[in-house]
């Protein structure tokens, strides 16, 4: 059976090359004659490359404007000047035993008698063993436009030199031994557009600057050494090609603008969180290898039938889900592994025949077809995935009642003692486990006034390095002062007032930079100096999400006779599209939610919380949820603008709202059952998306809730659809909309023990997801995209 192409992004990378490299050989004619100082030039890099043999025909004759071009060696001149060089060694494909350059060749003399070329544009010096630091003198070469030096043996930091070449639109560095970090310097190209550094030994974080390297169409970082989350690309409109594979980068998937691109490569990495459903709208996605890392979540069945897509690699993961014989499948894919991942149902029959120009491999899953291909028994994916979702409290209790057993040999002190050290080992390897792990760094503080600068400075020095980078493309967190908070609110004028809650005043603003903000003024009750809430500030500023109201910063007013805080003023993102029961129950913003958007929707709001709850330490629970704490930001995207956090709990107003308190009477404020209290919540607002009436007391919420029962126990299509809001009822298919009643119900349960885990919720509403998105092609249902609105 042939082996299928595969479009590793190397060919993609060479195509771009010669492409370049042919504008430029077109735009630029021959010349008859070399000036003879650059012809002296070129006998010295033949010498000082020790006469290598794809330079054996050179001499002192050797007319080299007219020398017949070949894949080894082409020389370009224009106007007697040289403008491109391409030597590249005839074993190139071969291992390299021995360097062409002997122990007394320095890369610093070889650049500087390169650099005597002015005109010289293109310069391509690939398999020639050069070897040695990159020096400061390639910086002289100011008219390049392309240089590719890969496959020798450089070493050390890239020079800061490179970034004087300002012409410079492709640079290729890989399968060097290039070390440190990749530098945010690179920036400072403008018409960069291929950037491959891979094969290297470089470490650390992708720059954050590359977010602004609007015209970069090629980004090749693979077989590196690179570790901590990828910047936000979406800003890069251009970027047709990234491969970052084979490192240590993640846990969450890059963000992407997903519009151009045609190879997407992050095979083993330590990328966890899931994919994000945009991928499945990636229409001229060619090469998709997210291979070998540690995705959970449900697969994207819809990446099969991608227009483009021709090679397709999901193994190694830990993706769950149910496929169907009749999915679709696009003719054009050559390639598809779906190995080693926790998949049910049925292979669909679209790939179910291997051919010479399609490969399918599925071994490892818990498909239910007999084959040659071995597949585990469905029970084995049902208990990996339930493991895959159990939560840090839930492995707590687990260690917590080890811990007892352990202890009940212990008497008296020493055992109280044991015990308490066990639990708090406990505790810190679960959520050590559980917690994306950032280093802590001191807050860049910008405009403080002098009197409050050190103790500004000590409020949020544990802030991580991911908030000053500026995560989900919000600014960096940072401190504010007064007055430019003054001044983005015109003096907190009662034009810009927003509304009064639990949790004070709030303004909007507009910052110096025209980021829109809402500024939240507390007054503190107690007298406290800044240094008592330096913990809850740095709580505070890990608050983000994509999925969560955050937060870009914070300042304090201080009483002037012992400069104890009288007002703090947090500041958040601006969210304008009001709350999802505006576009559930209430409707007066224009926008009827679908069923596939009340799930997308509930989705969202699940995995907020489920960040409250595990992506920080300590986690934040029993946050008296409300479906009108849920804000919907420009794209109707949800977040949660609403957290138990103990600097606005201590200093919480009471407000009549007007609603009656919906939670359950086992609620309490603790950790104890905190997260079950969040699951309750979750279910009130579940149970507002499926009816589509406003939930306001607690007779409410017990009628609606037994009505779902009753439809359930029965299994009567007719009877739950006549639950269902009338405007969506007609376009939920029945499995994806008894999933999500069963899901709720579960959530309402009056013990808090018999409640499921936030895990288990999301879980249920991506497969509910899911199975609606299947029944919706096999009607061929016209419904729009879950994030566009309807009238």
């Amino acid at each position: 059976m042939a082996k299928p192409f595969q479009y590793h992004p190397l060919n993609l990378l060479l195509f771009f090359f010669f492409f370049l490299l042919f504008m430029v050989v077109v735009s630029i004619p021959d010349s008859d004659q070399l000036q003879s100082s650059q012809s002296h030039v070129l006998s010295e890099i033949q010498q000082l490359l020790n006469y290598p043999q794809v330079l054996s025909t050179w001499n002192q004759t050797t007319d080299f404007c007219n020398t017949e071009p070949n894949p080894s060696l082409t020389l370009v001149c224009y106007g007697g000047d040289l403008t491109q060089l391409h030597i590249i060694s005839d074993n190139c494909w071969l291992p390299q035993t021995t360097m062409v350059p002997q122990s007394g060749f320095s890369s610093d003399s070889f650049f500087s008698t390169l650099s005597t070329l002015p005109s010289l544009k293109v310069l391509s010096l690939v398999c020639l063993g050069l070897w040695g630091p990159l020096p400061a003198s390639i910086g002289r070469l100011s008219s390049l436009e392309i240089l590719n030096m890969s496959s020798n043996y450089f070493s050390g930091p890239l020079p800061q030199e490179l970034s004087s070449l300002s012409n410079l639109q492709t640079l290729i560095l890989d399968h060097n031994n290039f070390t440190g970090r990749i530098p945010g310097w690179l920036v400072s190209l403008p018409l960069l557009a291929v950037l491959s550094l891979g094969n290297n030994s470089l470490s650390g974080p992708i720059p954050f600057s590359f977010t602004r390297m609007e015209n970069l169409r090629v980004l090749l970082l693979s077989m590196n050494r690179l570790s901590g989350e990828v910047p936000n690309l979406q800003n890069l409109t251009n970027l047709q090609v990234l491969d970052v594979g084979y490192n240590e980068l993640g846990p969450h998937f890059p963000k992407l603008l997903h519009t151009n691109l045609l190879i997407l490569v992050l095979r083993k990495n330590k990328f966890s969180f899931g994919i994000p459903e945009e991928i499945s709208s990636c229409y001229r996605l060619q090469q998709l290898d997210i291979s070998s890392n540690g995705l959970t979540g449900p697969f994207l069945a819809q990446l099969l039938s991608l227009p483009s897509l021709s090679y397709l690699d999901i193994s190694g993961n830990k993706f769950t889900g149910v496929l169907y014989g009749n999915t679709s499948c696009n003719a054009r894919l050559a390639f598809v592994n779906l190995s080693s991942n926790y998949l049910t149902g049925e292979l669909p029959r679209c790939l179910q025949s291997n051919s010479s120009t399609r490969v399918v491999q599925y071994t490892g899953n818990c498909l239910s077809q007999s084959s040659a291909q071995e597949q585990h028994p469905y029970s084995f994916c049902r208990i990996e995935a339930l493991a895959v979702k159990i939560t840090p409290h839930e492995r707590e209790r687990k260690s917590i009642k080890r811990s007892v057993l352990a202890s009940s040999s212990v008497g008296g002190i020493f055992g109280g003692i044991a015990l308490c050290v066990v639990l708090f080992l406990g505790m810190r390897k679960v959520y050590a486990k559980q917690t994306v792990k950032t280093p802590q760094a001191r807050l860049i503080i910008e405009k403080v006034p002098p009197a409050y600068t050190m103790k500004m400075l000590s409020d949020a020095r544990y802030i991580s390095e991911t908030m000053k980078l500026g995560a989900l493309g919000l600014p960096p967190y940072r401190t504010f002062y007064l007055e430019e908070l003054k001044e983005a609110t015109s003096n907190f004028s009662s034009l810009n007032f927003i509304g009064e809650g639990s949790q004070g005043k709030v303004h909007k603003g507009i910052l110096t930079d025209g980021t829109l903000v809402a500024i939240r003024s507390l007054k503190m009750r107690k007298r406290h100096g800044i240094q008592s809430y330096r913990h809850q500030i740095e709580l505070i500023s890990r608050l983000r999400h994509r999925h969560l109201v955050s937060f870009v910063g914070h300042s304090f007013e201080c009483y002037p006779d012992d400069s104890s805080v009288s007002t703090t003023f947090l500041v958040q993102e601006f969210v304008p599209n009001g709350t999802l029961r505006s576009c559930i129950s209430e409707v007066v913003s224009g926008h009827k939610f679908t069923w596939t958007q009340r799930i997308a929707a509930a989705i969202g709001v699940a995995r907020g919380i489920q960040f409250l709850h595990t992506g920080i330490v300590p986690g934040v629970f029993s946050n008296d949820l409300k479906i009108t704490d849920v804000l919907l930001d420009h794209e109707l995207h949800v977040k949660i603008n609403n957290y138990n956090l103990p600097l606005l709990a201590e200093n919480r107003i009471q407000v009549c709202s007007g609603a009656v308190h919906t939670g359950p009477k086992e609620r309490n404020t603790g950790t104890a059952n905190g997260d079950k209290n969040d699951v309750y919540d979750m279910g009130i607002i579940l149970l507002e998306i499926i009816v589509g009436r406003v939930i306001m007391c607690r007779s409410s919420i017990t009628t609606a809730k037994d009505l779902l029962q009753v439809s359930l126990t029965t299994d009567d299509d007719v009877a739950r659809r006549s639950i269902v809001d009338p405007a969506i009822h007609k376009e939920c298919s029945d499995d994806s909309l008894k999933t999500v009643m069963e899901i709720c119900v579960r959530c309402l349960s009056n013990e808090p023990t018999d409640r499921p885990t936030v895990e288990d919720v999301l879980w249920n509403l991506q497969f509910a997801a899911q199975v609606q998105d299947l029944w919706r092609v096999d009607s061929n249902s016209n419904q729009g995209s879950p994030f566009k609105s309807t009238e």
